[in-house]
């Protein structure tokens, strides 16, 4: 693998651990960043998307290691703490939506919006969406009602499902609709992130393993170094990411991420239609 190939692997890593459990939409910056790189001069685009969910185990394995001990209690607990069972029954639950509209709907979804434009759309839509939520939460603060994630029902856990599930649309961001999808019905902003950081464990290991299986014809040796670049530079980034955002939200809200994706949508939209940037679909 040459040098640059290397460093190609690198970036893209890099984007998904940081952009993964920020509500900005780790797979709208990963198209992005993969249309900038020209990663089609160098593998398929078959094997490109394979190594975009791939990357994601990295990401999931910073959460399990920052939360290690936390995921221990509860595995330790399954046969005689029923808060335990609980926690992973919501797990489950909110799992389901996403995988279920997944598997009938995500090949679709892939063919036709999986493009830069439909991406940066997607964007600014979502930005609205947070900058109304934020408005909502602080005009209601009363609103709130869970300050844990041991606090949630069954109900609360499929609501949250639900609102991931519109994570399929690229460029929406499922930390970004879990967390701000749990701010909606209740939740606080530090038990909506925490439970964006769980729910993600289950939702990409199985998209991460379900991919391997399917597309395992497109592996070989050849690419052992590619996906190792991507897997290790995501989980150090999202380690890095994970720790700073819960910093960051214990006194700050996600205003700025607003007016980020606004902004960066614009800017691809508006460099894409005046040929400044020749983003590949």
């Amino acid at each position: 693998m040459d040098i640059i190939f290397a460093l190609k692997a690198l970036v893209m890593g890099l984007v998904e651990g940081f952009t993964e459990f920020l509500p900005i939409s780790s797979t709208g910056h990963l198209i992005l960043a993969g249309s900038l790189l020209d990663l089609q001069r160098n593998v398929s685009k078959e094997v490109i998307d394979v190594f975009e969910i791939v990357i994601q185990a990295g990401a999931i394995l910073a959460v399990c290691w920052e939360y290690r001990a936390r995921i221990a209690s509860v595995l330790s607990g399954l046969t005689s703490d029923p808060k335990a069972r609980k926690f992973v029954l919501n797990l489950i639950v909110a799992f389901l939506p996403l995988a279920i509209l997944g598997l009938l709907v995500g090949k679709h979804i892939k063919a036709v919006l999986f493009k830069p434009v439909p991406v940066a759309l997607a964007f600014i839509i979502g930005g609205f969406v947070i900058l109304w939520a934020e408005r909502r939460a602080k005009t209601n603060p009363t609103a709130v009602r869970i300050h844990s994630v041991e606090d949630m029902s069954v109900s609360d856990a499929l609501k949250v499902g639900f609102a991931q599930a519109f994570a399929l649309i690229p460029g929406t961001s499922r930390s970004g609709a879990t967390i701000i999808g749990g701010m909606l019905f209740g939740l606080s902003r530090k038990a909506g992130t925490e439970f964006s950081f769980f729910l993600a464990i289950p939702t990409l290991l199985c998209a991460t393993f379900y991919s391997l299986y399917k597309e395992r014809a497109l592996l070989s040796a050849d690419l052992t170094g590619f996906f190792s670049i991507g897997t290790v530079a995501a989980f150090i980034s999202a380690f890095l990411c994970v720790r700073w955002l819960l910093r960051y939200i214990s006194s700050h809200d996600f205003t700025a991420f607003a007016w980020y994706r606004i902004v960066f949508g614009v800017v691809v939209i508006v460099t894409s239609y005046t040929g400044m940037v020749a983003w590949v679909d």
